[in-house]
């Protein structure tokens, strides 16, 4: 009762039908409304660059669910671990361990590494970029660097790169997971 379809599937099918064709008619009037107004405009003596600030609907892009990268969109793995070289012999070449000033390099580096990949990666892509660096003392003692990722091994890759010298030993992994 209420003007309420009896099932679930009913009420759906029309409020979809409905909200398209409210849409449709909403830009097509609109679109109407704009072209009037532009000529109306420029017949009357007004200039071009008047009209421009007159806007039609927005475009409002769908999903693609595009759930596999395109060839020319997999995740660069020699030119990640080729940015972490570079960018730990550039900033960790001569440094002694320290830890207040190691801190603070481990981020600096980690950020460096980031907007690198990402501008390698261009505007156009799907990956999540996750960059982990690990700075510690070379003392002689043993370390591991473990991580423990969920991903699908088909589309999602890692870089790494180690790095020693006499006073400390330095660990850079950056991961590239595809996101739909």
């Amino acid at each position: 009762v209420c003007g309420i379809p009896n099932t679930t599937k009913q009420w759906y099918q029309r409020r979809v039908r409905g909200g398209l064709f409210k849409r449709k008619v909403t830009s097509m009037m609109l679109q109407n409304r704009r072209d009037s107004q532009i000529s109306s405009g420029l017949s009357s003596g007004t200039s071009a660059n008047e009209d421009e600030g007159l806007k039609g609907p927005q475009v409002v892009l769908e999903n693609t669910f595009q759930l596999a990268p395109k060839d020319s969109q997999k995740f660069p793995t020699k030119k990640a671990e080729d940015i972490l070289k570079t960018t730990f012999l550039t900033h960790l070449l001569d440094t002694k361990y320290n830890g207040d000033t190691c801190k603070n390099l481990t981020t600096q580096i980690t950020e460096t590494v980031k907007t690198q990949v990402k501008a390698e990666l261009g505007n156009n892509n799907r990956f999540k970029v996750v960059v982990l660096v690990i700075i510690g003392g070379n003392t002689g003692q043993g370390a591991r660097v473990a991580s423990r990722c969920l991903w699908y091994p088909q589309y999602d890759r890692f870089a790494q790169y180690e790095y020693h010298n006499e006073s400390l030993f330095a660990v850079g992994i950056v991961y590239g997971v595809y996101y739909e």
